[in-house]
């Protein structure tokens, strides 16, 4: 069992939908003060109304972490709220689709800025309040695209999710003497609203494709970030964790057979 997080000030980025939602309300349900942060006002006091409504402490805010002023805003207003920061959940991220000879240098600049300068802006933010108290855990979300597998489109993505993961080896070594550990997370394929909204043909089939026969949950991906910001976790830093149900692992796409069929 985890030491309890009640009462730790946690920030998690793009909250107001999907694994951010499931990392928001999974915090909220262990005690935390959740600031839910989303560039949807209504979309992210949303979700901390969920979380009130089931007893925790949240509170949603506006910002863009693209930009520097709305970052740093961010962070004051976890600060203002909660008294300080104790954990950051960099999970803002976009993911559109573009061919390489359709994309254009603001698509580009687009997915990168958001996916991996926002989380160099987020990051930035919070840690003069964990320097000064030698203490701090940050989470990034990233993919297992990018980092282990291609998908066609989405180039700008990937370069943006590989990207998180040099980061966050660098600012691990650098954070070390303050206490700070910088850890990621690497979902496969979750059952987000968005993947559900593909249909249930696609749902089925992209099932098959997971050793584990079926897709993740916002709750698998927020479990493996609780253990992260946990005091259990505080001699891991520079690590990621891959939650995909094995999907990376099959070698030319062969799975194991089925077992009700041998």
């Amino acid at each position: 069992m985890l030491t309890p997080l009640t009462g730790r000030s946690v920030i998690v980025t793009g909250a107001s939908k999907g694994i951010g939602r499931g990392i928001a309300r999974r915090f909220g349900a262990v005690g935390a003060k959740v600031l839910v942060v989303s560039r949807n006002l209504a979309e992210a006091a949303a979700v901390a109304a969920e979380i009130v409504a089931a007893g925790g402490i949240a509170k949603g805010f506006a910002a863009d972490v693209s930009v520097t002023a709305q970052a740093q805003a961010m962070a004051q207003a976890a600060i203002e709220l909660h008294g300080t920061i104790d954990i950051l959940c960099a999970n803002a991220g976009i993911f559109p689709m573009a061919s390489l000879d359709t994309m254009t240098e603001a698509d580009f600049d687009h997915v990168l800025g958001t996916n991996l300068k926002g989380t160099f802006l987020s990051v930035s933010a919070c840690l003069p309040t964990m320097k000064a108290r030698r203490a701090g855990r940050i989470v990034l979300t990233s993919s297992i695209t990018g980092p282990y597998t291609g998908v066609p489109g989405q180039s700008h993505y990937s370069a943006s999710k590989a990207g998180q993961l040099g980061f966050m080896r660098a600012a691990a070594v650098e954070l070390a003497p303050w206490g700070i550990t910088v850890n990621a997370v690497l979902p496969g394929n979750i059952l987000t609203e968005g993947l559900a909204g593909l249909g249930p043909d696609h749902v089925k089939a992209m099932e098959a494709s997971v050793p584990l026969k079926r897709l993740g949950t916002v709750d698998d991906i927020a479990n493996a970030v609780l253990y992260l910001a946990s005091d259990e976790a505080g001699y891991v830093t520079a690590q990621s964790i891959i939650v995909d149900g094995g999907q990376i692992l099959p070698e030319g796409g062969v799975l194991a057979p089925d077992i009700d069929a041998a």
